[in-house]
């Protein structure tokens, strides 16, 4: 493992740029509009931090999970994997990764079917999925990640950075929430950690109204700062998002629309 993130296989394969998403995207984008993309992967992001929620795993683990989904579908179309399989499949892998230690099939599948019948009726009749073949997405998932499945997550940079704010304790709680809403976009592909978490600050110096306050402290930062702006701007824009749709009436007719796995189009 690298010992930080500028040597890290993250810093290095893994921060993209938007036309490159673009172009790897484009098969999906041409069943789907941009918007129809993003609610899908958000609705998928939810069921992983749900079934994170059921298993009593640390945050750490849904994070990477939630990254280790986003990355997959740069590489592969919706077609090939069916998402909810391989959301399954990112916590199963993480869950090793992030050292919490692997997840019995049984209780992993337990815990599939009770999120569904109490979260996603609305979508799934069942968890349709057996552990054998949770086990052989992991191989497509190991392969398809170039096996590189260490994750830096801004949570860490952002307790660092903000070691100074201390009579700013609900802003910083705030950012810290909005690192978890933020892997409901595209930041973690887009972006390094500390921007990821410079960005959060922005954000929830924006929903508090805190601006003014702590224009002197982001100048002090070392990053770029049109990038944490924008990662700001993505996740605000996800937020109002969530705020102007309702996933129970829309989300059975995108996962309908959505390009559908089939033997021949499997990785």
């Amino acid at each position: 493992m690298a010992g930080n993130f500028g040597d890290s296989t993250h810093s290095q394969q893994w921060i993209l740029d938007k036309q490159t998403l673009l172009r790897d995207r484009n098969q999906d984008l041409t069943a789907l509009s941009d918007l129809e993309y993003e609610k899908i992967f958000i609705f998928f992001i939810n069921f992983i931090h749900m079934l994170g929620e059921q298993l009593n795993l640390p945050q750490l683990v849904t994070a990477t999970a939630s990254v280790y989904l986003k990355r997959f579908y740069v590489k592969i179309s919706l077609k090939c994997v069916d998402p909810l399989l391989l959301a399954s499949t990112c916590v199963s892998l993480a869950s090793k990764v992030e050292e919490y230690g692997p997840l019995s099939g049984s209780k992993l599948l337990s815990s599939c079917q009770t999120v569904i019948k109490n979260e996603f009726t609305f979508a799934y009749s069942e968890f349709p999925y057996r552990t054998s073949q949770i086990l052989e997405c992991e191989f497509y998932l190991l392969e398809y990640l170039n096996c590189c499945l260490i994750v830096f997550q801004p949570y860490h940079p952002l307790l660092e950075m903000t070691k100074d704010l201390v009579h700013e304790e609900q802003l910083v709680a705030l950012a810290r929430r909005l690192i978890t809403d933020s892997l409901k976009t595209d930041a973690c592909l887009l972006y390094a950690p500390d921007e990821i978490a410079l960005g959060c600050v922005q954000a929830a110096c924006t929903t508090l109204h805190r601006e003014k306050q702590l224009k002197s402290w982001f100048a002090r930062q070392n990053v770029d700062l049109k990038n944490v702006q924008e990662v700001a701007r993505l996740i605000i824009n996800s937020l109002g998002l969530k705020l102007s749709y309702d996933e129970k009436k829309e989300i059975p007719a995108l996962l309908a629309k959505m390009p559908k796995p089939s033997k021949k189009d499997r990785p």
